[in-house]
């Protein structure tokens, strides 16, 4: 049932906003919305076409057509149709360029380094306005079926976008007209479009394979009473259907001893063979074999295509995803008997191959494929948009964050305040303090990524916490928050706790990030843990001798009076070995040093002490009590 607003003033009835689910896909789009007498989830349609392809074309005229009728222009004009514009999406053209000549379209490099564009007629846009002219499309359909006028959204994305992905995809709902309320991970809204879990009785943990036209995600879902909580996500943003039309198209050049190179030269050519190359998959995904007919520069090749060739094409395309699937059960820290259901998602899940794969790693009979791999992920968002209007309150969606978040610490040590797969929206706070008297500027940096060194993870921004009061080494209280959205949307506050000086940054979107930087982040964390943590050790000793050289420095020359001589030569005798074993990797020859000048300095360092109380309570006397 929807809410409704009442004016007590007048008596009128106003209806609460129409809020819409909306996938928007890197092969198709759609939109979803809850029924409001049986309050289920459907797919909204302008006339017969349910699914929308993420498609535009700009003719000359500067007319932009979305979906089927943009669609017969990849062949007739590919250099000004656009297609899989999402796996563009809060990237950099180095991300893309070793695939940048596999689109019909002109990919340029955009002037600021920070995002690519397209020419189109000469004409230059960014993929977040290519995005928006196509979910502008799909709330303007929404509204004309609905004869309603749609301002509020969810919008669904892989699990495993960045930071920078996410926030281009709610930029690209702005500029559409769009209030975006959530973006959802794409598993997690598939969830619920299958309803598993919503017996509050039910406690079960699932597992969610979404391998859609560009991406793919594996999450792992433990749903208890109600809640949805998301153990552990893995995936590959530049996986998906698009790669096995690809496969088999390398496939045919090989077989017709064709150059891949000269073919994509001529758009015009890639994308017809490409075209059938997607026709031909899906026919495999029920018959064994598919009558082919290629014209290459007026040569015709007839010849049958077969499943067990098609297998071949993607097999290390399939293995990639089984690969992401170890790494989230490892994650989640449950074992393939402890997940009771798999959930498949996307188009790409059709194929046979990738459903005998997935039923062998997890080791189960039958999958969960039986509704429309292509509209459960907007059937979930529609449920969602119910949730976040009000209506359905026996849901509780918990999402997870894919990668750690913290700062830079002395020594260039990376100090974690949001651990990977912590449950979003997420406000964490740690006290720091300065490591050197009267500093008056604090420089914090943040990092995502799983090792122990900053040098290794990936910087997402930084900013000058000023004005702290000139304060001895250790007195200032610098309170730092995290405050992770349920967008997944970084905001960072410091604070000096005993002048309140504040600071506050959201995180600007860094569209520099290579897919391979991405995928190869967890991995490396595991490669490299014995060595990191050797790391982090010598970098904590070195950073503690420091600290411990500069005391001694400070006390030596605020009570030189009151040292021996011999004291004072030995000190820095045992300073001057401790600075030069510092330039060395032996932790333990660190350690021992430093616990050297310790042991030394310490009796004379208590002796100063009591001489300087002595001296301050001199001539003073105590009220009685």
């Amino acid at each position: 049932m929807a809410r409704i607003s009442i004016n007590i003033k007048d008596g009128s009835v106003k209806k609460a906003d129409t809020i819409i689910g909306i996938d928007l896909g890197t092969t198709n789009s759609l939109v979803a919305i809850i029924d409001s007498v049986n309050g289920l989830p459907y797919c909204l349609s302008k006339s017969d076409a349910t699914i929308v392809p993420s498609i535009l074309y700009f003719n000359p005229n500067g007319e932009i057509k979305v979906g089927n009728a943009a669609k017969p222009h990849l062949i007739t004009d590919p250099q000004n149709t656009i297609y899989s514009i999402k796996r563009l999406l809060g990237r950099s053209y180095t991300d893309i360029q070793a695939h940048a000549n596999s689109y019909g379209y002109r990919i340029i490099e955009d002037e600021t380094k920070a995002m690519i564009r397209v020419e189109m007629n000469g004409k230059f846009y960014n993929p977040i306005e290519l995005s928006a002219f196509i979910l502008k499309a799909l709330k303007e359909n929404a509204e004309a079926v609905l004869n309603t006028k749609i301002k509020k959204a969810v919008i669904t994305v892989p699990a495993y976008f960045n930071d920078s992905q996410r926030q281009a995809t709610r930029d690209a709902g702005k500029i559409a007209g769009l209030d975006v309320l959530r973006i959802v991970n794409e598993p997690t809204a598939a969830s619920l479009a299958y309803g598993i879990g919503l017996n509050k009785d039910e406690n079960k943990c699932i597992a969610v394979y979404d391998l859609g036209g560009g991406t793919f995600d594996i999450t792992i879902l433990r749903i208890e009473q109600g809640v949805f909580e998301v153990l552990a996500t893995n995936g590959d943003t530049y996986t998906g259907g698009d790669d096995f039309d690809r496969a088999i198209v390398m496939q045919w050049c090989q077989k017709f001893e064709l150059s891949i190179e000269t073919i994509e030269k001529n758009k015009s050519l890639y994308q017809s063979i490409r075209l059938q190359a997607e026709h031909v998959k899906k026919q495999l995904s029920s018959n064994n074999e598919v009558d082919c007919e290629l014209e290459i520069e007026g040569n015709k090749h007839q010849f049958k295509y077969t499943i067990e060739e098609f297998n071949s094409a993607i097999s290390s395309i399939v293995l990639r995803t089984i690969e992401c699937c170890k790494m989230a059960v490892r994650d989640a820290e449950v074992g393939l008997t402890d997940i009771n259901e798999i959930v498949m998602v996307g188009g790409s899940t059709r194929v046979p191959a990738v459903v005998n794969a997935v039923k062998a790693f997890f080791k189960k009979d039958q999958v969960h494929n039986e509704l429309n791999p292509d509209e459960v992920v907007a059937l979930g968002a529609a449920i969602e948009a119910d949730i976040l209007a009000g209506n359905r309150k026996d849901l509780l969606l918990l999402d997870v964050t894919p990668l750690s978040l913290g700062i830079e610490t002395a020594g260039g040590l990376m100090d974690t305040i949001i651990p990977r797969n912590s449950k979003v929206p997420q406000l964490v706070g740690r006290q720091y303090t300065t490591s050197v008297d009267g500093q008056a500027n604090l420089k914090i940096a943040i990092y995502q990524g799983e090792r122990e060194m900053v040098e290794d993870n990936r910087k997402l921004g930084e900013f000058i916490l000023s004005g702290i009061p000139a304060m001895p080494a250790g007195f200032p209280k610098i309170d730092i928050q995290f405050l992770l959205n349920a967008d997944g949307i970084l905001k960072v506050n410091a604070t000096e706790l005993r002048s309140n000086t504040s600071q506050t940054i959201s995180i600007v979107p860094q569209y520099g990030l290579t897919d391979t930087e991405v995928e190869q982040m967890l991995l490396a964390s595991f490669q490299n843990a014995e060595q990191d943590m050797q790391n982090r050790l010598l970098a904590e000793s070195r950073t503690e001798a420091e600290q411990l050289i500069y005391q001694c420095q400070k006390l030596i020359q605020a009570n030189a009076v009151l040292l021996t001589e011999m004291e004072i030569k030995e000190t820095e005798h045992l300073l001057n070995e401790l600075r030069e074993v510092i330039k060395g990797n032996n932790r333990d020859t660190i350690n021992e040093q430093t616990e050297r000048l310790n042991d030394y300095t310490r009796p004379f360092a208590e002796r100063l002490m009591d001489t300087a109380i002595g001296n301050a309570l001199t001539g003073k006397k105590l009220d009685a009590l």
